[in-house]
């Protein structure tokens, strides 16, 4: 049976291909679709990646959850890359297409929440978007009250011997982590000592590694909107650049950036 697979069988090119459908003439729509097409897909992965992280932390193997989020990282420099390309439309060019897009925006892109809220970044009033999918609301509202990667790089911290408070390690994992100077301390001592808690020192870099590209991804999102559209509304009704630029002040593992100014 496996002799009748052939590389279009197998990757289903005939249906992937057809799924590239621009409702306009214009010329740049394709370009459009293919790069948000194309990025649904990483993002896909990137999930993929990260449920299999979290699970290794969980179980203290962290060897294959770096070989995990050290991917993630790559994924993410392929998103980044695809602003680059999608860049290339001009404004003149986004106009012909943009009002049959309607209320449709990357803002609700569920996976890209879901990968938000896996990385710590909650929002109950992201869900709250998905409500007419069942499917999507519920798969959200589990991730919303499941403990984050990071949730969970703490509670490994705390089963290694360090004082993590228990209010970071047993909490209502639907709001957002705070951050706490004794978590910021137990990550000083650990990279006060790299040989003794190496393990520890790398997940932490992964973790900073993962949270660098996803900012990078996101100041290209930022500036690829603001050289297509300036500072218009977007589609979905977001403040558009002027929201992109608010976006980036949130952080996901904050202590794994301030312990680097007492180092």
């Amino acid at each position: 049976m496996s002799n009748d697979i052939t590389y279009r069988s197998y990757l289903r090119l005939p249906d992937l291909l057809d799924c590239q459908s621009p409702l306009t003439e214009a010329h740049d729509e394709l370009l459009f679709i293919s790069i948000h097409q194309a990025s649904e897909i990483w993002l896909k992965l990137t999930l993929h990646e990260l449920r299999a992280a979290r699970r290794h932390v969980v179980a203290d193997d962290l060897s294959p959850a770096f070989k995990m989020m050290a991917r993630v990282a790559r994924i993410q420099s392929q998103l980044i890359q695809s602003w680059e390309v999608l860049a290339t439309m001009t404004p003149a060019d986004y106009t012909v297409m943009r009002g049959r897009l309607g209320t449709s925006s990357g803002f609700q892109s569920d996976q890209y929440r879901e990968i938000e809220f896996m990385l710590g970044n909650k929002n109950a009033e992201m869900v709250a978007l998905h409500a007419a999918e069942p499917e999507v609301h519920g798969r959200l509202a589990t991730e919303l009250a499941t403990p984050s990667l990071y949730d969970e790089a703490l509670r490994l911290l705390a089963r290694r011997g360090f004082d993590i408070p228990a209010d970071r390690l047993e909490r209502d994992f639907t709001l957002p982590y705070q951050p706490s100077p004794e978590v910021e301390r137990a990550w000083a001592a650990v990279y006060a000592s790299p040989k003794e808690y190496w393990d520890l020192y790398e997940l932490a870099e992964k973790l900073v590694d993962i949270e660098y590209h996803v900012q990078l991804w996101r100041f290209g999102h930022l500036k690829t909107v603001e050289r297509v559209i300036g500072f218009k509304t977007g589609t979905g009704g977001t403040a558009g650049v002027h929201y992109l630029a608010k976006v980036l002040e949130t952080t996901f593992f904050p202590e794994l950036l301030t312990v680097r100014t007492r180092l």
